[in-house]
């Protein structure tokens, strides 16, 4: 059987690690071309491992999401993924004040350059999946930029399927909750720190205010993402996703 997605073009931003690079595995397996952009030299690991073209991009530079982009004639799906997640508490202004304005460069302005800079390759049909957040829908203490930078993405979305619709381009976005990577980790460690108590303890608080239990793995979230950039999904837009484990109510 021919893979549902082959042929398809398919750009993930943020595809070094974590929920990225399990999004990029999860689409080549599904028969996509990939190109993968990220900040770091990772990326082009993960490239070589899934035959896939890459770039080494600061999002949030518009001369870098340029050259990022260049080489592509066609985009399928676009996966704005990329995203930075640190504590911002308003008591730590001096450090918190450059981590707000680093946050929502590359969680909300990088996004929108590098969907603007992909809109003349995109044909009638295609999708954009923006990674938002459940702390997009809710909040978090100590996380105001990046509560209020998932927020905007929701707001994105709605936003870009409503310019987009009448060129035929859906737009939608998933909000993961709390998933093993990299940067879900280092929050609670921070948390940890934050509030005097154990990691352990907080995480186990975490995974039992969901209805299924277990920590989520970037794997497991793949599915949503596929279902969205697929014909599935060509009466869905200016949706958002929660994959949860049913930690918040939708």
């Amino acid at each position: 059987m021919t893979p549902p997605l082959a042929g398809k073009s398919v750009v993930i931003t943020g595809s070094s690690r974590g929920i990225g690079a399990g999004l990029a595995r999860a689409f080549h397996e599904q028969g996509a071309t990939l190109h993968l952009v990220a900040l770091d030299d990772g990326v082009h690991a993960v490239a070589a491992e899934l035959g896939a073209t890459s770039a080494r991009a600061d999002i949030a530079v518009e001369s870098d999401v340029a050259r990022a982009i260049a080489p592509l004639r066609r985009i399928d799906v676009l996966i704005n993924n990329a995203g930075l997640e640190l504590m911002t508490p308003l008591d730590g202004r001096t450090q918190s004040g450059r981590d707000f304005r680093r946050i929502v460069e590359i969680n909300v302005i990088g996004a929108m350059l590098v969907t603007a800079e992909a809109l003349s390759l995109r044909p009638a049909g295609s999708s954009i999946v923006n990674t938002a957040s459940i702390w997009g829908r809710v909040a978090e203490s100590r996380f105001g930029a990046y509560v209020a930078s998932k927020h905007a993405v929701i707001g994105l979305t709605k936003t870009w399927a409503k310019e987009l619709g009448p060129r035929g381009i859906r737009v939608n976005a998933v909000c993961p909750g709390w998933v093993r990577t990299e940067a879900s980790m280092r929050s609670l460690e921070r948390m940890a720190q934050d509030t005097g108590a154990p990691q352990e303890e907080l995480l186990d608080a975490i995974v039992g205010a969901q209805a299924l239990p277990g920590l989520m793995e970037p794997a497991d979230v793949a599915g949503p993402y596929l279902f969205l950039a697929s014909e599935l999904a060509k009466n869905v837009t200016g949706q958002t996703l929660g994959v949860d484990r049913g930690e918040v109510p939708w």
